[in-house]
């Protein structure tokens, strides 16, 4: 139904920087907020950060406040990840997903996003 694809991971220094593109492509619907999530080995899928339908409400992970911005472009089903002051620890897989839903807010459960990418990897070296 809704397929969304990321781009933009790949190896960068510490202290780097990195932009992360997510496109959701199929059938789409008028309201969704966007989320990034990100994983490691042997570690459950964390929120990193999401941004709701309008752009009104968003809401970051605790370890990325500073350092990374999520951004949108609704009229190319389009969502960003911009990546700065990357540290080792920023290392893992990142995810895009889409929840559909009326209110212009976010949420930062895995349970309560619709559709997933299928990841880009993110290393950061010492």
């Amino acid at each position: 139904q809704v397929q969304l694809v990321e781009s933009g991971g790949g190896l960068v220094q510490a202290g780097g920087s990195l932009r992360l593109s997510c496109t959701a492509s199929g059938r789409t619907f008028s309201s969704y907020a966007m989320g990034w999530f990100r994983q490691t080995p042997g570690k459950e899928r964390e929120f990193v950060a999401a941004l709701s339908w309008s752009g009104g409400d968003t809401k970051y992970a605790d370890s990325v406040k500073g350092r990374f911005t999520i951004s949108r472009v609704n009229a190319k089903n389009t969502v960003y990840l911009q990546m700065n002051s990357l540290k080792p620890e920023d290392t893992a897989v990142y995810y895009c997903a889409a929840d559909f839903r009326i209110y212009d807010s976010v949420r930062v459960g895995r349970e309560e996003y619709d559709y997933w990418g299928q990841g880009t990897q993110v290393t950061v070296s010492s």
